[in-house]
């Protein structure tokens, strides 16, 4: 049974999924980097630093944000296929001495939350995308957009969908704020949840009830029937994207904007997202509209 995805009766939050620190090879401490990103109206940030099982409840310090928990594997499979997955959720007994395709293991058997990292910089195939029923795919990576203009992955997102319709979209930072790498606050989600705690932020990204963005905002996404209204920051066009070349969209007319949408979702589509656009070409994304109710499989 498919279910609508959005419930928006609660908060939104913006966060960012994808965050590295001194604890690996990012450039900022855990404070200096929830200075910055509070600053910018961040909410919630996980630490991901690479194979660092973070345990931000441990941490004493107080932060003008909410600090989650999450870590970044890097390696080789069986089949010598490269990956690197981005691992959300609070996790122990992760090495690297275990080897990448056990941890992996590992985190998902601690109900992790595995979200494929940019596949499209990594060089990964689109089977390599499919393998291993990863929940969630990183639409959108700001540095390494900034690094060589790879960071869009949505021929990847689609290709996942076609097989695992759960699969969930995210737009990161991946920040590590040296010198070499200084882009940051360029790509981030927005959750709608009760309360900005952990559980109710985890519980609901993983129900897929936030949407990516590079800057554009919803403000409201409702379903009447087969009809779906979205409320919006001012964009150019919102798009409704379903499989291959199946899409609808309404553009806002010369000298205009669109503020608010609906638009029916045709029956036969297996699933359907909505896409918006701004005058300056930035693009936010909803997840898949629907779920299965057996959650991804």
């Amino acid at each position: 049974m498919n279910l609508f995805r959005y419930d928006v009766s609660g908060r939104w939050y913006k966060g960012n999924t994808h965050i590295h620190s001194l604890a690996s090879d990012g450039g900022k401490s855990f404070s200096e980097l929830a200075e910055m990103y509070a600053a910018e109206g961040y909410d919630f940030l996980f630490r991901t630093d690479h194979w660092v099982a973070s345990d931000a409840a441990s941490d004493p310090c107080e932060y003008p944000l909410l600090w989650l928990d999450g870590i970044e594997l890097n390696g080789r499979d069986y089949g010598g296929s490269e990956y690197h997955v981005n691992c959300l959720g609070t996790f122990s007994d992760i090495s690297t001495e275990m080897g990448f395709i056990p941890a992996l293991e590992a985190v998902r058997a601690q109900d992790g939350l595995l979200i494929l990292a940019h596949p499209h910089w990594m060089g990964n195939s689109l089977e390599d995308a499919r393998r291993y029923g990863f929940d969630g795919v990183e639409v959108y990576n700001n540095v390494c957009n900034f690094l060589n203009g790879k960071g869009d992955a949505g021929v990847y997102w689609h290709a996942m969908l076609r097989r695992f319709p759960n699969t969930l979209g995210f737009a990161v930072d991946d920040a590590h704020i040296r010198p070499d790498e200084p882009a940051w606050n360029g790509g981030w989600i927005v959750v709608n949840a009760p309360e900005l705690t952990p559980s109710a932020i985890i519980t609901a990204i993983r129900a897929g009830n936030f949407y990516s963005s590079r800057g554009p905002d919803f403000r409201g996404i409702g379903l009447d029937g087969r009809v779906v209204h979205v409320k919006v920051s001012p964009v150019s066009v919102v798009r409704l994207i379903g499989p291959a070349y199946w899409s609808r969209r309404v553009c806002a007319g010369e000298g205009q904007v669109l503020t608010e949408v609906q638009m029916e979702i045709p029956d036969e589509w297996p699933y359907a997202l909505i896409e918006i656009e701004d005058g300056a070409g930035r693009r936010a994304w909803t997840n898949t509209l629907f779920c299965s109710e057996g959650g991804h499989d």
